[in-house]
Order: structure tokens, then C-alpha cells, then sequence
């Protein structure tokens, strides 16, 4: 981000002024070009006008002329003014603002809260050096720490630019050099490409395996919601993902280690290191303590599947109790900016995919393409329908874009296909997203940070995500598409 803003700061100022033109004039085309495309059949004209808005919204997220969560407002504005999904003012702006009042939306911004426990205290770095200091004496031992460091923040982590760039990533940054594997150099593959590749491949597998390990999963969950009425809750989506999770998690860091092997099999002085830097840190603190027993606590709830609090105030409530109890300061989550960003577009993207839904765009799109997948089994649906979904993010820099624009049209397709339920359809389609962050080096924020770490050159970047990307998904429907049948889902 910072050498984006030096570039942009080093051009002229008519060149910036044309470029950030430019991102400013595509989404106003887009929008323009199916506004004034004449209204297909079976459509009514104030659904095709919101489509038009829609479109030319998720354009502004990907070309990005203003801040993201300032696109998502203005589209949810337009739409209120012009009177396309309500008549009425009054209606229209409770529709504009019902994101804000959107369970899962507070459930995200709650786990950032975590996140800031976890850096506030030392704890996520604390994890991450007592596993290598654990497993550490062998490469592949020290591959399977990362993962599980990874791992061990998931859950309550929901970042995973702050689980795995902002925590994971700057501890075993320094493990390579003691080996003398530097980047951007033949020395890179003693060790560092294996280590730092082995971490972005276990945080893509971790952020499918919790719904609050990935924020664009808790926006996917919101949009299902939104779109075909259906519910996941944190336990569905574990118990859904299991199987297909512990066994890619499990096979990760050792298939890396055959198909990408660093050349020192050994690593005898990273437990070492890491116990001096244990040293440094001293005793585990008062602060670590206390957040350690309520995330407990909030994962106990949240595996407890709602039978005691709903998960978003049970959340709420261990944010609150962290400042009480001075984990984080009030101040802190004030400061906090990604996260209050993070609430303002979630909220504005939940609120425009319902709009699809309240227009009846969604079941048009939804029986128009229905034929096509006639007389094919489920299974033949669910691997078009999963595996477009999944390789289109090809297309994609980021989740937020991707999620925006393609999961609310893709389940109004999937649900017309027999075979599935709508939840099965809402779980196949999102826990796929973690995993897609492997495929490029844009793919998701952790790829850009590890691939700019000068370990792993461009050339292994694009091969790799392409064969762990055709691998994640293989297992994924060989394993979950079975058992979600067995659960009945």
C-alpha cells in the first residue's frame, strides 16, 4: 500500500487526475450501458434499473475511484432516492440502513476486536514462537507450526492480513536468514520460499474453516441470507467444513514439502531462536490471560450453536469485557479503523444484494438459466456451478469484489437445480472462498504480502496456486459434497 501511494504520489498531478478519472468513468458506464439496454422479458424496469446500479457498483469496488465502503453508500443512496426496490421514501430509507441492523455485520466487528486483543497483548506472536519453538527442529516440523499458529488465531481472527500477514508472518520472516536464505536470490530455496509459501497455503485452508476466520465469508453468510432467505451459523459451517478442512490442512505443509522441498531439511536453530525471543517477551501477562478465557468462552458459545446467546452478542459481550477488564482500551477500538470500515461496507453490500432479492432479479436470473442445467445430476451442477465460482476469482483482486458481484447471481442459479438444499448450496459456494485466496498473488491481501517478500518468484507464485488451487478444490468436493449429503444438508 505504501509503495502504491509513493508511485501515485511521484506522478504528475494531470496523470493521477486522469487515472483516478478513468476508475471514476467505468463504473458510470457500466451502469449506463444496462440502464439503456432495453428491459428483457419477464423483468420488470425499476429491477433492471437496480440491476444497472448494482453493476456499476461492483464496477466502483473493483476500479475503486473513492474508498470502497464510499461506493457501497452511494449505491445504496441512488437506489434509495430514485425509488427502485421501495415506492416510498420512508421505506426506501429503512431498506438503505437495514445492513446496519444485519446480525453478522456486528459479528465481524466483534472478531476485529479479538484481532486487536491478540496484537495488543502479544498473545498471537506468543502462540506462533511456543509452536516453533515446538515443533521447529525439522523443516517440515517448523512447516506444520506455521500452519498451526495459523491455525490456533483462526477462529476469533477474522482478518487474515492482520492472522497471517500482521502476526504469523513477521515471526517467521526472520527464521530464514539464520540459515542464510535471503530473497531475491538462488539462496531463497534453502528454506524461506518452502516456510513463507507453507503459511499463505495454511491461512487459505484455515480461513475456510471457520466463518469468523475470513471477513468475506461473514459478508457471503449475510448475502445468503439476504438473497435466499437462508441461515448458517457457526457451528454449521465448522461441522460442514470439517472433514474436507482437517484433511487439507493436514496435507499442506508435507504435499509443499514433496512438490516445493527447501533444500535444508533441518532447522536446529529455529526452536532456539524462538525460545530467546520467548525470553524477550518475558512470562505470559495478566492481559494474555484474560483474553485467552474469553475466547474460550466465546468459542464454547458459538459451538454451543446459539442454545444459550446468539453468537453476534455473545461476541459483543467479550469485546465489552476486554476493555473492562483493560485488554483493549475504548480509544483502541475507536482508533480502529479497518474494523469500523469493515461494519460501513458489509453493511452496504448486505443491503444491496438484498435489493436483488426484493426486486425479483435474482429468481429471474435464477429461472432463466434454470434449463441449461436440466436433466445434468447434482453432482455434474455442483461441479460447474462451484468450480466457475471458484476459478473466476482468476478475475478477482480480493475477496470483497468477488463475493459482491458473483455469489448473489450464482445462488439464484444454484437454487433452481434439484439435488440440493438451498443450505447446502449457501455452504458449497462460500466455504469455497478462503480457499481460493491461493490461486494468484492478488488473489487475497496474505498473497500480496508473501509474495512481496522476494522469496517466491513469480513464475512458482502462479504454477503453485495453480496446482493448490485444482488440488483444494478436488478434495474439497470429493470430501464435502458426501458429507454434506450425510448430514442431511
Amino acid at each position: 500500500m505504501a509503495t502504491l501511494k509513493q508511485s501515485v504520489a511521484a506522478e504528475p498531478p494531470q496523470a493521477v487526475n486522469w487515472r483516478l478519472g478513468a476508475r471514476a468513468a467505468i463504473p458510470l458506464l457500466v451502469c449506463a450501458a444496462i440502464a439503456f439496454t432495453p428491459t428483457p422479458e419477464g423483468l420488470s424496469e425499476n429491477a433492471w434499473l437496480y440491476f444497472a446500479l448494482f453493476a456499476g457498483v461492483m464496477a466502483g469496488i473493483i476500479t475503486e475511484p473513492i474508498p470502497q465502503a464510499a461506493v457501497g453508500l452511494l449505491g445504496i443512496v441512488a437506489a434509495a432516492v430514485s425509488g427502485v426496490v421501495h415506492d416510498s421514501p420512508e421505506e426506501s430509507a429503512q431498506w438503505a440502513l437495514g445492513g446496519f441492523s444485519n446480525g453478522t455485520v456486528w459479528l465481524i466487528f466483534a472478531a476485529f476486536v479479538f484481532a486487536l486483543g491478540y496484537s495488543k497483548s502479544g498473545l498471537g506472536r506468543r502462540i506462533a514462537l511456543l509452536l516453533i519453538r515446538l515443533l521447529g527442529k525439522r523443516t517440515l516440523g517448523l512447516g506444520y507450526a506455521v500452519a498451526l499458529a495459523d491455525l490456533a488465531l483462526a477462529p476469533v481472527m477474522p482478518s487474515n492480513t492482520a492472522r497471517s500477514g500482521g502476526t504469523v508472518y513477521p515471526v517467521i520472516r526472520n527464521i530464514p536468514e539464520i540459515y542464510g536464505s535471503h530473497p531475491h536470490d538462488a539462496s531463497a530455496r534453502k528454506i524461506g520460499s518452502y516456510l513463507l509459501y507453507t503459511a499463505l497455503a495454511a491461512t487459505c485452508v484455515t480461513s475456510s474453516m471457520f466463518m469468523t476466520a475470513l471477513a468475506a465469508n461473514v459478508l457471503a453468510v449475510a448475502l445468503v441470507s439476504a438473497t435466499i432467505d437462508v441461515t448458517i451459523t457457526w457451528t454449521v459451517w465448522l461441522k460442514a467444513f470439517a472433514p474436507a478442512g482437517v484433511v487439507l490442512f493436514a496435507l499442506t505443509p508435507a504435499l509443499l514439502y514433496k512438490i516445493y522441498p527447501p533444500e535444508i531439511k533441518e532447522s536446529p536453530d529455529a526452536p532456539q531462536w524462538a525460545a530467546e525471543e520467548l525470553a524477550k517477551m518475558g512470562p505470559v501477562t495478566r492481559n494474555e490471560k484474560v483474553l485467552l478465557v474469553l475466547v474460550a468462552a466465546a468459542l464454547a458459545m458459538w459451538i454451543a450453536g446459539g442454545r444459550y446467546a446468539d453468537a453476534t452478542i455473545t461476541a459483543i459481550l467479550a469485546g465489552v469485557l476486554m476493555v473492562i477488564l483493560g485488554v483493549v482500551r475504548w480509544e483502541d477500538i475507536l482508533a480502529n479503523k479497518e474494523a469500523w470500515n469493515i461494519l460501513i461496507w458489509l453493511a452496504t453490500l448486505v443491503t444491496l444484494a438484498g435489493g436483488l432479492a426484493e426486486t425479483r432479479f435474482v429468481n429471474w436470473v435464477g429461472e432463466a438459466l434454470a434449463p441449461s442445467f436440466a436433466g445434468r445430476s447434482a453432482t455434474v451442477s455442483i461441479l460447474l456451478l462451484v468450480g466457475a465460482f471458484f476459478f473466476l476469482h482468476y478475475l478477482f483482486a480480493g475477496m470483497t469484489a468477488h463475493v459482491s458481484a458473483l455469489l448473489p447471481v450464482f445462488l439464484g442459479v444454484a437454487v433452481t437445480v434439484p439435488g440440493v438444499t438451498p443450505l447446502g448450496w449457501g455452504l458449497l459456494l462460500c466455504q469455497s472462498l478462503g480457499m481460493m485466496g491461493i490461486l494468484t498473488a492478488y488473489a487475497t491481501a496474505p498473497a500480496a504480502i508473501f509474495y512481496g517478500s522476494g522469496y517466491i518468484p513469480g513464475r512458482d507464485f502462479w504454477k503453485l496456486g495453480f496446482i493448490l488451487g485444482v488440488i483444494f478444490f478436488a478434495v474439497y468436493i470429493a470430501i464435502g459434497v458426501p458429507w454434506l449429503a450425510y448430514l442431511g444438508i
